[in-house]
C-alpha cells in the first residue's frame, strides 16, 4: 500500500519518551488499500510512540468498523475490528534484518510514515471469513440455503470395520 501524507510522523523534533497520536480510517484510506473486499469504514488507530536516542518504538491500536459484504449472503456488514500491532524503526542505520518487527531508518531519516503498518494491523485483524451474526443474514437467501442443504447419513469407511475386527481379534486372544 502507498504511504498516505496523514499517516507521517515527524520524529526529530521529539523528546525521548511516549508520545501519543491518533489516526482515524475513513473512505481514502480503503480506497488506497486496493483491498476489493474493504467499502470503506471508520476506524480509529491510536499510536503510542516511545523514542529513545537509538529506537522508535511504534505500538499500534485499531478498533472501529469496515464495511464489507458478508460471504454467506452477500449483503452488507458492518464488520467490528480490534487489532494491535508494534513496529520497531532502528534510528542507528544499521543494514536491513529478517526481523519482519524491526526496520532500518536511514541516518538521515526525519519522520516515519505509518500507512503499511496500520494496513497490517487492519488486515491481520479481519478474519479470512466474514459473515453476520447468526440470524442476521438476508432472510430470502436463508430460506434459499435451507433448501439446498443436503442432510446424508455418512457412510463408515470399510476399512475401519477390518480395522476393528483386528483389534477384537487381539482382546479375545
Amino acid at each position: 500500500m502507498d504511504p498516505l501524507k496523514d499517516h507521517t510522523i515527524e520524529f526529530t523534533g521529539l523528546k525521548d519518551g511516549q508520545h501519543e497520536f491518533q489516526f482515524v480510517l475513513e473512505q481514502p484510506f480503503f480506497d488506497a488499500s486496493g483491498e476489493e473486499e474493504w467499502q470503506g469504514g471508520n476506524v480509529k488507530v491510536d499510536v503510542t510512540l516511545d523514542k529513545s536516542t537509538s529506537l522508535l518504538v511504534a505500538h499500534m491500536k485499531a478498533a472501529g468498523e469496515v464495511k464489507m459484504h458478508c460471504d454467506r449472503c452477500d449483503g452488507p456488514l458492518d464488520f467490528h475490528v480490534e487489532g494491535e500491532q508494534r513496529q520497531i524503526f532502528s534510528l542507528t542505520g544499521g543494514e536491513d534484518t529478517d526481523d519482519d518487527e524491526l526496520v532500518s531508518l536511514d541516518d538521515r531519516a526525519h519522520s516515519i510514515n505509518l500507512t503499511h503498518y496500520i494496513y497490517e494491523c487492519l488486515r491481520l485483524a479481519i478474519p479470512i471469513r466474514h459473515v453476520h451474526a447468526e440470524g442476521q443474514c438476508d432472510p430470502e437467501v436463508e430460506q434459499v440455503l435451507r433448501k439446498l442443504i443436503v442432510e446424508h447419513e455418512p457412510t463408515p469407511d470399510p476399512r475401519w470395520a477390518v480395522l476393528k475386527d483386528l483389534q477384537n481379534k487381539e482382546r479375545n486372544s
